[in-house]
């Protein structure tokens, strides 16, 4: 049992912290070594078991990221861009593997990952599910396919609690349309419509943002032309499949050269 890989999961008390930790003790795989919450966080030096609802499960959660990732051999992270950008460095120094589901990250952000990834193997992915990564692929088949007249939009919707828009997996198709037609996104991306904004610019990827309930995840990437549309969909109604890929990857990642990598290559895709 013990030579089972040990995985940390930090942000416990998160919607995706809650299923990773989940995810983690129901594994033959694998087995849960620490999780994390923020320094005075109400359930640091309580059993993640019973502050999750359940049994318990000899597993306190903890705040000293150090001690924890000392014993891991993987970390699974879905936190906030500055915690992420911490754990990196850490990860790296426990020459852990770093599985990175954290959305909004900034380009120094991406560049402080990215020096992480020389000391150790970093899984980064706005998407951790199957679906998702089948529909980049899609996407980037059908852009290319496809002239400007077809314009682009992906439309994505997701519960009110959610911080950064668009998604991580909106961005993802994005870069993937983008791909597709052999452009960059940020010098085609339209991500802000509000009053007199003048007609669509031909050849733009646009962004739409929903908000609302408890929406787990669902994205469309729209190709329309006059007279005809075609739609890319995934939906995701549970938070699992994200778990499963993140472990996968955290799996995956045990025997890989230093490097970041993403859920395509976790896939084979």
């Amino acid at each position: 049992m013990t030579d089972l890989p040990g995985i940390v999961i930090t942000g416990a008390s998160g919607k995706m912290g809650q299923m990773l930790t989940k995810t983690v003790l129901a594994s033959d795989k694998c087995r849960l070594v620490a999780v994390l919450e923020r320094e005075g966080h109400d359930w640091v030096g309580q059993d993640v078991g019973v502050v999750t609802g359940g049994q318990a499960v000899g597993v306190t959660v903890t705040d000293d990221a150090v001690e924890a990732f000392a014993k891991a051999q993987a970390v699974i992270d879905f936190t906030a861009p500055a915690a992420t950008v911490g754990f990196a460095g850490l990860a790296a120094q426990a020459r852990a593997v770093h599985v990175i589901g954290t959305t909004g990250l900034a380009e120094a952000d991406l560049k402080a990952i990215n020096a992480a990834a020389r000391h150790a193997v970093i899984v980064r992915a706005g998407n951790m599910s199957l679906g998702v990564n089948l529909l980049v692929q899609l996407t980037k088949r059908v852009a290319a396919a496809l002239d400007d007249d077809f314009d682009i939009e992906v439309i994505e919707a997701h519960h009110g609690q959610k911080v950064d828009a668009p998604s991580g997996t909106a961005l993802m198709l994005g870069e993937a349309a983008a791909e597709g037609r052999g452009v960059t996104l940020p010098d085609v991306s339209d991500r802000a419509r509000d009053g007199i904004t003048g007609a669509r610019k031909k050849g733009d990827i646009g962004f739409s943002a929903i908000r609302g309930g408890d929406i787990v995840g669902e994205h469309d990437v729209l190709f329309a032309a006059p007279g005809e549309r075609i739609v890319l969909r995934h939906i995701a109604t549970d938070r699992a499949i994200f778990a499963r890929g993140a472990l996968k990857a955290a799996l995956w990642g045990q025997d890989k050269a230093p490097g970041e990598y993403d859920m395509l290559d976790v896939l084979g895709i």
